[in-house]
């Protein structure tokens, strides 16, 4: 709607990981990534929401063998490798040497993480041409809902079609899902001298929390905290993260999965639902749903705002002065979705055009179909929500 990106609001205070207001780190903030791709390629951005976390070069690992622990740990929803580490009581070093990753190296819900140095990894790649079936791409479908319903991981799949994790799925493509053909098996690491165990413990991120401060209260430097998680001084750490803490003792605890998070909290679900809901009324398919909480978030974080720039107000910062409606209807919110998903029944009728109204917009990329009805100053950034966007229509839908 031509306008620049309004400011985070001081008054809101996100409390969830990756998806949540930052906590200070000294005059910088630190951070990791929420998405489902857990270890996403580092970008700057400046919505609230971006981090910045940088390559660091790993230590040698060591080996803990503790006897209960398993040999094998499958991703999870939100995990990391430096959590996946901490859970079992090991050196994100360690970690990352034995699975032959580096600091930069994507994980995904599915993927297979070796917990030792001392057997060959059990994740496979699909050699392209293997025995598989083939699948064709439904809208609103990604490579990760793909893989997820086939139980195989999201690198197989996209190895087995030639993608990179990047890669743009289309309905009506088809793909390759291996199955219980010949599979090359992964490289092993080289085997590394163990050096004496280092035991690690966790540390969860409050409010008000820096990088520093919890360093000081483990009797750490800063840059053994940093290192250990694959922070740099200009990352940003959220309340609720749990960090590594190098050295200390580990809590003889349970391992326990982490429940799925959202990133939302009460308010944010609430109107994540109500949007949904009205999409389903509407007839809206999955991937106009998905756009539409994309788009919240990138607009209103989700939140029915009582301001904006300029005259932009609620879910969507809709503009009264541009036709979306009175200031009153404009904050409405079960009004402002109807008029964004337009067509049959607008309440704004053809004043406004939503996306409905756009011809052609299930075979628009993600980014393009939202930036024709907001027309915004940065389109990019719609894009950048769209993995997250089906995660929350998958479990709030």
């Amino acid at each position: 709607m031509h306008r620049e990106p309004i400011p985070h609001p001081r008054r809101v205070r996100q409390r969830l990981t990756g998806v949540v207001a930052p906590a200070v780190v000294g005059s910088i903030a630190l951070s990791l990534s929420a998405q489902p791709a857990v270890a996403a390629e580092p970008q700057q951005r400046d919505t609230p929401f971006g981090h910045d976390a940088r390559a660091l070069r790993p230590a040698a690992p060591t080996a803990v063998q503790p006897a209960s622990r398993p040999d094998e740990h499958v991703v999870g929803l939100g995990d990391t490798v430096s959590r996946i580490a901490a859970q079992h009581g090991l050196r994100t070093a360690d970690l990352l040497a034995w699975n032959g990753l580096d600091w930069s190296a994507v994980i995904r819900p599915g993927d297979v993480i070796r917990l030792s140095g001392s057997s060959a990894p059990s994740t496979t790649a699909a050699a392209p041409g293997g025995t598989g079936r083939s699948h064709t791409v439904a809208a609103g479908e990604t490579p990760w809902s793909i893989a997820h319903a086939a139980g195989v991981g999201v690198d197989e799949l996209l190895g087995a079609n030639g993608l990179a994790g990047d890669a743009v799925i289309f309905p009506g493509q088809t793909l390759t899902v291996p199955g219980s053909g010949p599979a090359t098996p992964a490289a092993d690491v080289a085997a590394v001298p163990a050096a004496a165990p280092i035991a690690a413990g966790s540390h969860t991120v409050g409010a008000g929390d820096t990088l520093s401060a919890i360093a000081a209260q483990h009797g750490l430097g800063l840059d053994a905290v940093l290192a250990a998680n694959a922070l740099d001084r200009s990352s940003i750490i959220y309340p609720g993260q749990s960090l590594v803490i190098p050295g200390a003792a580990a809590a003889p605890a349970a391992v326990v999965t982490p429940a799925l998070d959202l990133g939302l909290d009460a308010e944010q679900i609430a109107n994540a639902r109500l949007i949904i809901q009205v999409g389903r009324d509407r007839g809206v398919p999955d991937r106009g749903i998905a756009i539409a909480l994309a788009t919240a978030m990138v607009e209103s974080w989700i939140r029915n705002l009582d301001w904006g720039d300029r005259d932009s107000l609620g879910l969507f910062q809709q503009r009264p002065s541009t036709g979306w409606g009175t200031p009153d209807q404009v904050r409405d919110p079960v009004r402002s979705t109807a008029t964004f998903f337009g067509g049959a029944g607008d309440p704004n009728g053809a004043d406004t055009r939503g996306l409905l109204d756009i011809p052609g917009w299930e075979s628009l990329p993600f980014t393009d179909a939202a930036q024709a009805v907001q027309v915004s100053a940065h389109p990019e950034r719609y894009g950048q929500w769209e993995q997250q966007a089906y995660l929350w229509l998958a479990a709030l839908g």
